[in-house]
């Protein structure tokens, strides 16, 4: 089972309180959106694999370590998710990014692929799926199943907002899978809306309506 972590630390409720506000404009919310993105990478990338190496400093030779393999890869869900990428680069600037997007049927209701670009080597990687909100979980739960048919090591999901309805979802679908969230909300509305959200993640950082 994965393990899932909503992250509690001040820095990040104190930037998530600012991009819930509705006055909170456009400039200022893909600031803050991209900021809480690099701390919860900071504390996903805990666990990432180490290999020993010898370097040589001004004063001597000293083994030390370093990320081991071909390290990550950063895979947002369009559109939303693109927010998040800039953060993520800022620690591991090494990274390579996909990008997944998908939509519903209106008449299936099933999921439609309609653009998929990964790195060619994904199955050497960590792949990080970011999308700022969890909301029913069927766009996260589609994309991890598309890029798994890709072969990766390992899959994480990173987002910022969760109502519990997406969060069990995704669980249940995917329980190889580590979450980290800075918040899990109250519920979903009749509109499938995060309650209390922030609105719609991708108006709000691109500026939509």
């Amino acid at each position: 089972m994965g393990k899932i972590l909503i992250m509690d630390h001040p820095l990040i409720q104190h930037k998530l309180s600012i991009l819930r506000d509705k006055n909170t404009g456009s400039k200022e919310f893909r600031a803050l959106i991209s900021e809480i993105a690099t701390l919860i990478c900071y504390e996903a990338t805990r666990d990432l694999p180490l290999e020993e190496i010898e370097i040589e400093t001004p004063i001597c030779v000293a083994k030390t370590k370093t990320i081991a393999g071909k390290k990550m890869a950063v895979v947002p869900i369009l559109r939303a998710g693109l927010g998040m990428v800039d953060g993520m680069l800022a620690l591991v600037p090494s990274a390579r990014v996909g990008h997944i997007g998908l939509y519903r049927d209106p008449a299936t209701l099933n999921p439609v692929e309609y653009y998929c670009k990964l790195p060619a080597d994904i199955e050497e990687r960590e792949v990080f799926v970011v999308d700022p909100m969890l909301a029913t979980g069927g766009s996260a739960i589609d994309a991890i199943t598309q890029i798994k048919k890709r072969g990766p090591k390992h899959i994480k999901f990173l987002g910022i907002i969760a109502a519990p309805e997406g969060l069990d979802a995704l669980a249940k679908a995917h329980p190889d899978v580590d979450i980290y969230l800075a918040s899990l909300d109250e519920k979903l509305n009749d509109h499938a809306y995060i309650i209390p959200g922030l609105g719609d993640a991708g108006d709000r950082i691109f500026g939509t309506k």
